[in-house]
């Protein structure tokens, strides 16, 4: 059984048990968390597809923590100008673990 979910603006496919990085989310380390934008979900033969979100159905997981990523750097340059400028980014994850996908019929 897996379900594709959506949360920051990016979708994931998600099932029992599996961790994720997903955009930060405001939730405390050892938090319950449930994603509610259920987009599709699949157990044995059967489909369910939602017209945007499956109603009802949601994602519940446990917050493990929060991660950052690596850091990105952007470098801008003109050239014959003496402009140049260098930023740097690294992104804020939110760590979950997967503990059930609730379906609602």
């Amino acid at each position: 059984m897996y379900a594709v979910v959506e949360t920051g603006g990016k979708q994931y496919k998600v099932a029992k048990s599996e961790i994720i990085l997903v955009e930060r989310l405001k939730a405390k380390e050892g938090a319950e968390v449930k994603l509610s934008k259920v987009l599709l979900a699949k157990e044995g033969n059967t489909t369910h597809i939602g017209n945007p979100y499956l109603k009802g159905s949601h994602v519940v997981c446990d917050v493990l923590g929060s991660a950052r990523g690596d850091k990105v750097i952007a470098y801008k340059y003109k050239k014959r100008k003496s402009e140049k400028k260098k930023i740097g980014h690294r992104q804020d994850f939110t760590k979950l673990k997967v503990k059930e996908i609730e379906i609602a019929e």
